[in-house]
């Protein structure tokens, strides 16, 4: 089977910088691995990205009663894969990232890196996942990503560094 990749005009669009950050690239990677079919195959990375960003009349249309979708969970699960990708890359030790979710849309998420837990997040209303923008979203990952660093600074021996 072979692979053809997108044109590169439809992998980076020049006018936003925000499409060069390593964050948002992980997040086109992870994305993509969720494209089994190739339904997204020659689609722009604002296209492919489009779905975590909700503005909160969108946030507000969705209802909360039932059990959040597939996609969105895949959602959840490929930022917080993003992030634990992007803390390797910075420490060098494996991050393994563990979402929970109950069918009510609540639950945690969590990134370790050895024994060490460097990030604990309470999830909630996961139905309604999303981010006002791309740079919101990024920031949110930074902050993350900076927590985490930095509390594998502070334990490097549980972290097995």
């Amino acid at each position: 089977m072979s692979v053809t990749l997108a044109p590169a005009s439809t992998i980076e669009p020049a006018d936003d910088p925000i499409y060069l950050t390593d964050f948002v690239r992980e997040m086109l990677r992870q994305t993509r691995a969720l494209d089994s079919y190739g339904q997204w195959d020659g689609k722009t990375v604002a296209a492919i990205l489009a779905g975590y960003v909700l503005s909160k009349e969108q946030k507000r249309a969705i209802p909360t009663i039932g059990d959040p979708d597939e996609v969105t969970l895949a959602r959840v699960k490929a930022f917080h894969n993003a992030i634990a990708v992007l803390i390797e890359k910075e420490c060098g030790q494996m991050a393994v990232p563990f979402v929970q979710i109950t069918h009510e849309g609540f639950g945690r998420a969590l990134i370790t890196v050895g024994k060490l837990v460097v990030m604990d997040r309470t999830l909630r209303d996961v139905h309604r996942f999303g981010f006002d923008s791309l740079s919101k979203m990024k920031t949110e990952a930074d902050k993350h990503l900076a927590v985490a660093l930095e509390i594998i600074g502070k334990y490097p021996d549980v972290a097995g560094m």
